[in-house]
């Protein structure tokens, strides 16, 4: 399992250290290119001083582990406030290696496990999910949101809106005030990505 832990010096100490967790789904875990989510969250460290992690899966049981190594092993699991999705798929299913599973299947493998945490979805796949899907994901989960967007690529990563939302955490934990923020400060590409929250 790729493991990368970036640690930067911070521009400036805060009272409390926000964390973001990546999971990047690629098709090969051996594969040592750098991606534009592990770059992303290189300049969010030496920018915006907030660290991450940041590991590869190929498969569901990789995710799972890799979740779960968070969930148990990781002593800081409280300070990751955002997991961080970069991964393919439909409307409402990821796809590892040509496999699909839809979020209800995913929720059911992290049943209650992620308490108070917001999954952010990069737009390598779009999140389109109906109010029902959505409350079950967070019922099951405990999530405290799942974000997204509603338009895929087409050429405009989310890469630097995502590092902005992350961002704007930092500052404030006020959720809603974070999107409504994110919304005022980068208006068009909001919409142009069609930038998404359920909670």
């Amino acid at each position: 399992m790729l493991e990368k832990r970036q640690q930067f010096p911070q521009k400036q100490a805060t009272g409390e250290d926000h964390f973001i967790y990546c999971l990047e789904g690629v098709y090969n875990i051996e594969t040592d290119k750098i991606t534009e989510a592990q770059e992303s969250l290189e300049q969010l460290a030496i920018n915006y001083g907030i660290a991450s992690i940041y590991k590869t899966c190929d498969t569901i049981e990789g995710l799972e582990d890799s979740l779960n190594a968070l969930v148990l092993d990781d002593h800081k699991f409280k300070d990751y406030e955002i997991i961080y999705l970069v991964m393919s798929g439909e409307a409402n299913s990821i796809c590892l290696n040509d496999y699909y599973y839809s979020l209800q299947e995913i929720a059911e493998i992290f049943e209650g496990r992620l308490k108070g945490k917001i999954l952010h979805f990069s737009n390598t796949k779009i999140l389109d999910l109906d109010e029902e899907e959505a409350q079950y994901f967070l019922d099951i989960t405990g999530a405290k949101a799942v974000s997204g967007y509603g338009n895929t690529f087409n050429g405009v990563s989310s890469a630097n809106l995502d590092k902005a939302f992350f961002n704007l955490f930092k500052e404030d934990d006020n959720m809603l005030d974070v999107v409504e923020e994110l919304h005022q400060r980068h208006y068009k590409v909001c919409k142009l990505l069609d930038f998404r929250l359920y909670y």
